[in-house]
């Protein structure tokens, strides 16, 4: 039996804590900046725009960021979006006037556009092509945890101590990411050389989209459109219904969906993507109603283990089908075009549930929310159901 190529080396290991450590640092900012955004006189399209403009700006790098990645070495360029992400970040307690802080989001969007697709290329480069589920799993975890455990530690600073308090821990965080990125050895492509020798021109529309990866991000799209709705309105929620334990969502997420990673990542190496995404695509549905429903804490408890066993387990393996679709030489623009589709998933819901919002209630919004977990498990079947045809012809033109 032949072994597999290693994946945990050493420099996997530092890259994963410097993604793990990073996302940490931002994503504790993220449910905390609409309510202190509202604290200070912001209006509800202000509140909204907090998301929104962010997003704008990580979509707008990205393309840039995969054309360099063609031909420049990854070290650097993950350096610098670190560097950039920490300066965003500590600008935040110099202004309480709200235009101001706009355009620092915009700009620290711009950073994370630039941060997040020099990572995740970075980890591409490093893990064996032939556990590229299992792998990429891995690393989807500590993008996972960031996204689930970091923003209940936020919203307990926040709510216990202060918005500074929140900046200062977040800066400590962010310090420990660029350290580990310092240590980590990377890799570079066989086509980086050659793409140095003869750069290829650059072109907005092709550096921003990888048409064969085109599927699996637009099922993305809808996985975080879902998702945003809690990124906006969990926080907000829980004080509506006078509850204190909107961090066990985040807690009891984050368990579950680490739990649960080492049987989803081997899961999609072995059958594939559609499968796993179509269950998780349920599971999800069911905790955002059971969410939507929160009485009590119990409920938070509940609906935050199930929706890290769905969306926890979704995210990693959409973005695993993302670069298997690809070619190594484009993972980078695959992989910035996964990213800005979460980012724009999030910022369009952060509008467009706004508007609804001034008509209905939070707990309505997570209900409407939901059904993009059902539009996920639609046009996953339904390129599951294609892909059988296409096999199901291969067999018979082999037989004939």
């Amino acid at each position: 039996m032949p072994t597999q190529p290693p994946l945990w080396t050493k420099a996997f290991i530092f890259l994963l804590l410097g993604n793990l450590f990073t996302f940490m640092s931002f994503q504790m900012l993220l449910p905390n900046l609409p309510p202190y955004i509202a604290s200070i006189g912001g209006s509800s399209l202000q509140v909204g725009l907090v998301t929104t403009t962010f997003s704008i700006a990580a979509i707008l790098i990205r393309p840039f960021i995969g054309h360099v990645l063609l031909t420049k070495k990854r070290k650097m360029l993950i350096l610098i979006g670190s560097f950039l992400l920490l300066v965003c970040t500590i600008l935040y307690p110099f202004t309480q006037i709200v235009t101001l802080l706009l355009i620092f989001r915009f700009l620290h969007g711009a950073a994370w556009g630039w941060s997040t697709t020099t990572n995740g290329t970075a980890a591409v480069d490093l893990i064996p092509r032939k556990r590229v589920g299992e792998g990429m799993g891995y690393f989807g975890l500590s993008i996972t945890i960031g996204m689930i455990i970091a923003p209940s530690i936020g919203i307990y600073l926040y709510q216990n101590y202060s918005f500074r308090t929140l900046i200062t821990v977040s800066i400590l965080l962010g310090i420990v990411a660029f350290l580990f990125l310092a240590l980590t050895r990377y890799a570079e492509p066989d086509t980086l050389a050659r793409n140095q020798a003869q750069p290829p021109a650059f072109s907005f529309f092709h550096s921003l989209i990888e048409k064969k990866s085109a599927y699996p991000v637009l099922i993305t799209f809808f996985t975080s459109f879902g998702y945003g709705s809690i990124v906006t309105y969990l926080v907000l929620f829980g004080e509506e219904q006078q509850l204190t334990g909107t961090f066990l969502f985040y807690l009891t997420n984050a368990l579950c969906a680490t739990i649960s990673r080492p049987f989803t990542g081997r899961l999609f190496d072995a059958k594939g993507p559609w499968l796993l995404i179509m269950g998780c695509a349920i599971v999800a549905f069911i905790a955002m109603w059971i969410l939507s429903m929160a009485t009590a804490n119990w409920y938070f408890i509940l609906s935050g283990a199930l929706f890290g066993i769905g969306y926890g387990s979704m995210i990693p393996a959409l973005q695993a089908w993302t670069i298997s679709k690809t070619d190594v030489e484009r993972s980078g623009i695959a992989n910035g075009m996964y990213y800005s589709s979460i980012d724009f998933g999030i910022g369009l819901s952060a509008v467009i549930l706004g508007i609804f919002h001034q008509y209905v209630s939070t707990a309505t919004l997570f209900q409407l929310s939901s059904f993009l977990f059902l539009m996920v498990f639609l046009f996953t079947l339904l390129d599951y159901l294609a892909k059988r045809r296409r096999d199901k012809q291969k067999l018979h033109v082999k037989k004939t």
